[in-house]
């Protein structure tokens, strides 16, 4: 069985427990991942917090961080294959998304390396005479970076990079579900000689690893990936340091689909923004609001290419949906589309657990159009689980759109330039895609708002969130300071 370690101060070390990783393809345990305890994770921010007063780090010039950045975008790009057969292996993403995935992510590593001396401070037109005053940037310090188990090297990349282009130092907190590609991604840091103690990678369980990384008074910033009720116990243990927080939390995002639009191509979208990665991903077009002039037609052709969708061994390149990551997603999704059925939504297709060996689920479509307090809309399931509402008028479909407390993003389908303008601006979502969908760049800012979070990743805003600005005056008079008493 195969065996990994966390990665703390330069070294790979497990002085705690440990726990199998399960392949959900399988149901079979395929490594042995590190629990790292309280001390194991106290260790880590103090690798942290060493490195960011040792003159190996704070005298190295921004150019040379960014040019750290850009080696390990270049190792990562090399063994991007492996990588992806590892997320594969251990979170069940089917090899044929993840192999594309993992060779993209080398770009936001290059992106955030080249931003690395960028950072410029200014210049302030003072009302004060014979005063200047500059404001510059400056790394906030110690960052605790949560990511989730979906997607760990691009959502750890939008914490790592910035961060380290800031000047920061980081500890990294993989999920203890499917942890393998990033413990794997802590030797080439190590390959790519950052100085000791500047990026940390640990895996442990929420009590003693997840609470003590975000309670620590040492830690600056937290970002964090994940649901909304750890947010709210990660919002609440940062009051100790009263740390920064960057949340990015899910939704539960609107697919807007008018009449006039291309019908194909807004189809396989919502087909690739529902089904691919089996439903597990943030921005899934979880909710299809469609035109009642169109509906009947756009799902027929939907629930057609559903039915073809090849499920199975997602190491196959063939394989088209893979198994759910973890078995309280398979139980949670059978409960709630039961739930939702019962409250009147009308299934058109799937609808239950594969009958073979591993986490499977099929793809599946609930008619809620005359349901809707079907649970299934309002619940974020994070699976193949696609909720179909039908609208007359664009204000009825800009209310079903913006009836969640999520707003993470958006999917609008229409050829009507001047509709699709309106669209932009009435919908409450942090990103909102026009005749596309999962489109994502390291230039371009991703966040949400309410329930969906707070902060962006991607772009010059991710980098400021890492920094904290420091005004300095500068007197140059020559004469005497005054008396401020007079006397």
């Amino acid at each position: 069985m195969k065996e990994f370690k966390n990665y703390i101060c330069g070294q790979f070390v497990n002085t705690g427990g440990t726990f199998e990783s399960v392949n959900p393809a399988t149901g079979e345990a395929w490594a042995r991942m590190p629990a790292a305890n309280v001390t194991e994770t106290q260790d880590a921010i103090s690798a942290a917090e060493s490195a960011l007063q040792r003159n190996d780090w704070t005298s190295l010039s921004a150019t040379k961080r960014g040019k750290l950045l850009h080696r390990l975008a270049d190792l990562l790009e090399n063994k991007s294959q492996h990588f992806a057969q590892l997320d594969t292996l251990d979170s069940g993403k089917p090899i044929r998304e993840t192999t594309i995935q993992t060779a993209y992510i080398a770009e936001f590593y290059r992106y955030y390396g080249g931003l690395a001396d960028k950072l410029e401070g200014s210049h302030l037109p003072i009302d004060h005479p014979d005063t200047e005053v500059w404001l510059q940037r400056e790394p906030k310090g110690v960052v605790a970076a949560i990511v989730p188990w979906n997607s760990p090297l691009f959502l750890s990349a939008v914490k790592i990079g910035p961060a380290i282009a800031a000047g920061c130092t980081i500890v990294v907190k993989a999920s203890e579900d499917a942890p393998a590609p990033m413990l794997e991604f802590a030797k080439l840091v190590n390959e790519a000689e950052f100085p000791p103690g500047v990026i940390n990678i640990i895996c442990g369980f929420g009590e003693n690893c997840g609470k003590t990384l975000s309670s620590d008074p040492r830690i600056a910033h937290i970002a964090f990936t994940g649901g909304p009720e750890t947010a709210r116990h990660i919002v609440r243990n940062s009051a100790v340091s009263l740390a920064s927080t960057s949340l990015e939390l899910g939704g539960k995002s609107p697919f807007v689909v008018f009449d006039d639009a291309d019908i194909e191509s807004a189809v396989n979208a919502q087909l690739a923004a529902i089904f691919m990665t089996s439903g597990q991903s943030c921005v899934a077009g979880s909710r299809l609001i469609i035109s009642e002039r169109i509906k009947d037609q756009f799902i027929d052709q939907l629930s057609a290419l559903t039915k073809r969708i090849v499920i199975g061994d997602p190491m196959n390149p063939d394989t088209q949906m893979g198994p759910l990551c973890t078995m309280r997603q398979l139980n949670n999704i059978n409960r709630i589309v039961s739930e939702s059925i019962e409250s009147g939504a009308t299934l058109i297709t799937g609808g239950k657990q594969l009958d073979r060996p591993g986490q499977f689920y099929e793809p599946t479509i609930l008619d809620c159009s005359s349901s809707s307090d079907a649970p299934s809309i309002k619940t974020e399931l994070f699976g193949p689980v696609l909720s179909v509402q039908s609208f007359d008028a664009e204000e009825e479909a800009v209310e079903l759109a913006n009836d969640t407390r999520y707003g993470l993003a958006a999917g609008v389908f229409t050829n009507n330039l001047t509709r699709a303008h309106r669209m932009m601006r009435k919908l409450n979502a942090g990103v909102i895609w026009v005749n596309t969908y999962r489109g994502v760049s390291p230039m371009a800012p991703f966040g949400g708002f309410g329930l969906s979070g707070h902060g962006r990743e991607g772009g010059i805003e991710a980098v400021l969130d890492y920094t904290t600005a420091k005004a300095i005056w500068l007197r140059t008079s020559d004469s005497q300071y005054p008396n401020p008493f007079g006397n």
